[in-house]
């Protein structure tokens, strides 16, 4: 979690909402690393989540990645946490509650028996560390008024 910490911070420093993931492989080495792009690439999907699936499937060369783990240090939201699914990625590990979006906070999704693939979920790794990266960062953007309106929709 303390690496997807750091990628979430480099994200910060680009202007995107810093979140950071690290997709790791069931011989535990590093597939991917990845922050979220959606501002820099034009992309509403490019959450750090959906960014690591698909470094990691392209370096596998295989859309299942099956027995892999996902640090990420915000709680994924419904759209990250399909594409989970769909990777059939078999743990999740994530860092601070998402109270506004969050798959499992928000949603009830963690829980879901409607799945045809299970993910095992540890939240809460690093919460505090996590939720001051994210504290920090809007909390800048109140001090741009025209950034942040920008970045907040």
């Amino acid at each position: 979690m303390r690496l997807a910490i750091k990628v979430a911070q480099e994200g910060a420093r680009l202007g995107e909402v810093p979140v950071g993931a690290v997709l790791i492989s069931p011989e535990d080495h590093i597939l991917s690393l990845a922050h979220n792009e959606p501002i820099g690439s034009h992309d509403p999907s490019a959450h750090a989540e959906i960014v690591a699936i698909r470094k990691a499937a392209k370096r596998v060369s295989n859309y299942r990645l099956v027995g892999c783990s996902l640090y990420v240090t915000l709680e994924p939201c419904i759209m990250c946490y399909g594409a989970i699914i769909h990777a059939r990625i078999k743990r999740l590990f994530f860092g601070a509650y998402d109270p506004k979006a969050g798959a499992g906070t928000v949603f009830g999704l963690f829980s879901s028996s409607l799945f045809n693939h299970r993910v095992e979920i540890t939240g809460t790794l690093l919460r505090e560390d996590c939720e001051r990266l994210l504290k920090d960062f809007f909390e800048e953007l109140r001090d741009r008024p025209k950034l942040g309106k920008f970045l907040t929709g």
